[in-house]
């Protein structure tokens, strides 16, 4: 009976590790290529069908070495496993060889090696002359109940608080764990008993010490990956921020992607609020959606008239991190500890629908569209729902991705806001670290008068510079394409193609 509970209780605690390097391997990939539903779509996949084919290698193993075997498979893969993200941010960081063939060969082996646990685990069981219904019963009963566990632990606690290489580690000491403990348990029946002993200790010790170093060898990985020096970094349940600083610049990276520079993020912030702001017939009441670096509320904050603004931002890492940072609220000049400043924190279209107050102002500095998540916060029910908080002569400006880079990207994201009701008028602008930046403005009306002054001050914006930047050049010209709607995502579609045709 303690032999039974015994692997009964390994199945819980192996399943919760199968899931967890299933889980970190697909957000790393997430992470470290792009933040593509393809992406983590097809690392699920691979790690599903290199399962299937670890349950079948299991029929090689003879009943006499089932035990054994599952000792030292469960071994390999908390070695394995708790390495993998160590082992994907070194590799990503130094560029050792070709990352996607490391990433989805590591997605194969480790889950090769995962998918022959539980048919091994039932094998032993059934050769302790256990009842085969009560075999499977229990046996996936603890296996969809170590699942469910950290499926909840891993976004809410662990990944935020451990990060992704300390997160591995752990499920790897786990794995290492119950091989020591099921060996102990079973060792009247493991001839080479005193071996996997060792084994496992050797294992144990491996880990514990990458557990120490880990966060080390993931500073150094990424300071070779971005260049300048990290400052700060950090992983949320929404994404991982990487603060860089080299000289005066500093660089804001999410999931990777450099979100700005501070050499020339004035030109795309003033770009991005002054115009709403000027020809907006109020600007008492503004709301931001996204923007928790608080650079777009530094801007809005210029115009005294300016009674109270808004900011919704998913992750409470972002805003918290710009409200405390002594460089960062240099950077946007402490906008976000304004007593105009209200901070909510949680998804945008939710607070949308929850929310009847009308604004002068708004302005949407979500990321790119580039996955479904972020694809709906592009779409024409969303744009809808912003167009009824629109106040009498108000203003909307969307931040929409690069004409010149992306054009049928941006040219949808105008064709979307053009399906929800509302008038537009495109523009763009210079931003070095970019290149071309697009951005639209709408209103309820169709009245878009030039301004002839601005009446703040401005490094970047004047009013010629403002009239050219609603002129478009032939190859930024418009496009003849569709809207974005939930049920097909039109817009994830092109932006994913106009990157990859320009991306190397």
């Amino acid at each position: 009976m303690k032999l039974s509970r015994t692997l009964i209780l390994s199945v819980f605690i192996v399943a919760s590790c199968g899931l967890a390097y299933e889980l970190i391997i697909a957000a790393l990939a997430s992470y470290l290529l792009g933040d593509s539903i393809f992406q983590y779509s097809f690392t699920i996949g691979l790690y599903l069908f290199s399962m299937g084919i670890g349950a079948h290698l299991t029929r090689y193993i003879s009943d006499e070495h089932a035990l054994t075997r599952f000792i030292e498979i469960e071994l390999l893969v908390g070695l394995l496993g708790g390495v993998s993200a160590l082992f994907l941010f070194v590799a990503f960081g130094f560029a050792l060889a070709p990352f996607r063939t490391l990433l989805y060969a590591l997605v194969f082996i480790v889950g090769t090696i995962v998918g022959m646990e539980i048919p091994l685990v039932m094998r032993v069981l059934n050769n302790q002359d256990a009842d085969f219904k009560e075999i499977v019963s229990r046996v996936l009963t603890f296996d969809y109940l170590g699942a469910l566990a950290v499926s909840l632990l891993f976004p809410l606690i662990l990944a935020p608080k451990l990060g992704m290489a300390r997160s591995a580690l752990l499920f790897g000491l786990l794995n290492a764990a119950v091989a020591w403990l099921t060996a102990r348990v079973f060792r009247q029946h493991l001839p080479n008993y005193k071996s996997l002993n060792f084994r496992a200790y050797l294992v144990l010790m491996i880990l514990a010490v990458a557990f120490v170093y880990a966060n080390r060898l993931v500073f150094t990985a990424e300071q070779k990956y971005f260049g300048d020096p990290v400052v700060y970094e950090s992983h949320s349940p929404y994404q991982r921020l990487v603060v860089t600083q080299w000289k005066d610049d500093i660089r804001l990276y999410i999931n990777g992607n450099l979100q700005f520079s501070s050499r020339d993020e004035r030109r795309y912030h003033e770009a991005l609020v002054i115009p709403a702001m000027q020809m907006a017939a109020k600007h008492e009441r503004v709301l931001i959606l996204g923007g928790g670096d608080g650079l777009a509320a530094r801007e809005v904050l210029k115009y005294p008239k300016v009674q109270h603004v808004t900011l919704v931002d998913l992750d409470p890492d972002m805003t918290k991190t710009f409200q405390t940072a002594d460089k960062l609220t240099q950077l946007n000049e402490n906008a976000l500890n304004s007593p105009k400043m209200t901070i909510v924190n949680t998804d945008a279209a939710k607070w949308l629908e929850n929310h009847a107050d009308k604004f002068d102002v708004i302005v949407i500095d979500l990321p790119d569209p580039s996955n479904f998540a972020l694809g709906k916060l592009y779409s024409v029910p969303m744009y809808r729902m912003v167009a009824r908080r629109l106040a009498d002569g108000g203003k909307v400006v969307v931040q929409s991705t690069s004409p010149y880079f992306a054009p049928n990207a941006y040219w949808s994201v105008v064709a979307t806001l053009e399906a929800a009701g509302l008038h537009t008028a495109p523009y763009h602008a210079y931003v070095p670290s970019f290149g071309e930046w697009g951005f639209v403005l709408a209103s309820a009306d169709n009245h878009f008068r030039l301004p002839e002054k601005v009446d703040v001050p401005a490094t970047f914006l004047n009013p010629t510079v403002l009239a050219q930047m609603f002129d478009f050049p032939p190859d930024m010209a418009r496009r003849n394409v569709e809207p974005n709607y939930l049920n097909n995502q039109k817009l994830v579609a092109y932006f994913e193609q106009d990157w990859a045709d320009v991306m190397r």
